[in-house]
């Protein structure tokens, strides 16, 4: 079954930017439940407007979760993210 890598960015109202990287099934259920609109979601991105701004395509769960992994221990990835 097709697996989602995906990095959200939101501004807080100090103007601070902050990434949060994760991993779906169903990337429009999940955008929707770290906006507040579902049942779910994380904890850590409650309260606060998400934008996607990078999505990749896997074709298994596991190799999405590899790569989750991998790219939230990318500083440099993240940093290039939040610059303008």
């Amino acid at each position: 079954m097709p697996s989602f890598v995906y990095v959200l960015i939101t501004a807080s109202k100090s103007g601070r930017t902050r990434t949060y990287v994760g991993w779906t099934l169903d990337l429009e259920r999940r955008l929707a439940e770290h906006n507040g609109l579902g049942k779910r979601g994380a904890k850590s991105t409650r309260g606060q407007s998400w934008t996607l701004i990078y999505a990749e395509k896997h074709r298994t769960r596991r190799k999405a979760m590899a790569r989750e992994y991998a790219l939230k221990h990318d500083k440099i990835f993240r940093a290039a993210l939040r610059s303008p």
